[in-house]
């Protein structure tokens, strides 16, 4: 995901106080308002009342289709992790009964990884490797939730069978872009045929985030603990360990930022110490994830050759696919026993 330019226009201050007031928060005006960049196309603001400084998240001022019930489900997801040991950012209120929908969450002391290393991580290998295994055990938490906690909350029945006809439609709908002459993905049936022969035969639903890895994560400023995990609107009730097949299928991509991290296999056993989840299908779940991102990514390609993403981002993101099917195959045929 990349950043956009944030309209703090887009924030009524007036409005915003009032219902501040009707939740019962403190008073006073508004002040301290500033843009918090991050990776996606909604809004998040910083500011304070009352002495107390909160981060505001809406859609911005022309908001997408879906924006709207995006957020719904994001605020639903945080209430819900509020009073667990999961390291989410905290809600503080949220309106979801009318549009435009919005939240305020407390703020989050720590920074994200993509955007560089301060001290002392910067200089210490040892927190840069812990890193890593602090990542798994955020994971690990999350997977203990009670998925009761968000009842009708997506479809755990049948997940893992829906996984490959599911990607393989979006993928087909990428023909329907003019210009794009289809996929061309090595490797991209023989990974289709090996995640439906591996499948595993049964899974314990969880809540998953649906997007885990580092640039979705904020560490804690003085080591390498994880502060909070953030971007929750792909959550859903699924398998939890797609989420660390997520995690592993990302890491070259992680190690770019942030050299000496452990390695995928520190990460899974140390995921595999904390979670009573059964791992030995791990092999399944990073090469589904490598299919899913593949195919996810692939679809900017395909929006270039119609002109409505730029070229130059598209081959970048093609590369990226086909390093991730080159990866997948890798795992196929090695397990991640084995260097990548």
């Amino acid at each position: 995901m990349s950043s956009t330019h944030i309209d703090v226009s887009a924030v009524d201050l007036d409005e915003l106080g009032a219902w501040m007031d009707e939740q019962g928060l403190p008073g006073g005006p508004i002040t301290a308002v500033a843009p918090v960049s991050g990776g996606t196309q909604n809004v998040m603001v910083r500011f304070e009342r009352g002495g107390v400084p909160y981060i505001l998240r809406r859609p911005p001022q022309h908001a997408r289709a879906k924006s709207n019930e995006v957020l719904r489900r994001e605020a639903r997801v945080l209430a819900a992790l509020r009073d667990t040991p999961v390291a989410a950012p905290r809600l503080v209120a949220a309106q979801t009964a009318r549009e435009p929908v919005f939240y305020l969450m407390e703020p989050v002391d720590g920074f994200n990884p993509s955007t560089g290393l301060p001290e002392p991580h910067a200089s210490d290998a040892a927190i840069r490797h812990r890193m890593a295994l602090e990542a798994a055990s955020a994971l690990a938490e999350l997977g203990r939730v009670d998925p009761g906690l968000l009842p009708g909350f997506g479809r755990p029945e049948g997940f893992l069978e829906r996984q490959v006809p599911r990607w393989m439609r979006e993928l087909d709908s990428y023909g329907e872009l003019a210009g794009y002459p289809g996929p061309d993905i090595p490797g991209l049936e023989e990974t289709a045929r090996w995640l439906e022969s591996n499948r595993p035969a049964s899974f314990r639903p969880g809540v998953m985030h649906g997007d885990f890895h580092f640039a979705n994560l904020m560490f804690a400023p003085d080591g390498p603990r994880v502060a909070a995990i953030v971007d929750w609107e792909m959550c859903t009730i699924g398998d939890p360990l797609l989420d660390l097949g997520w995690l592993v299928a990302m890491w070259p991509m992680a190690d770019g930022y942030v050299p000496g991290l452990a390695s995928p296999r520190e990460i899974v056993d140390c995921y595999a110490a904390l979670s009573d989840r059964d791992l030995s299908a791990i092999d399944w779940y990073a090469v589904m994830a490598c299919f899913k991102l593949g195919i996810v990514l692939e679809g900017t390609h395909a929006r270039a050759f119609a002109g409505k993403a730029p070229k130059d981002i598209g081959d970048l993101l093609h590369a990226a696919t086909l390093d991730l099917f080159a990866r997948a195959g890798h795992i196929m045929r090695n397990s991640l026993e084995s260097p990548t």
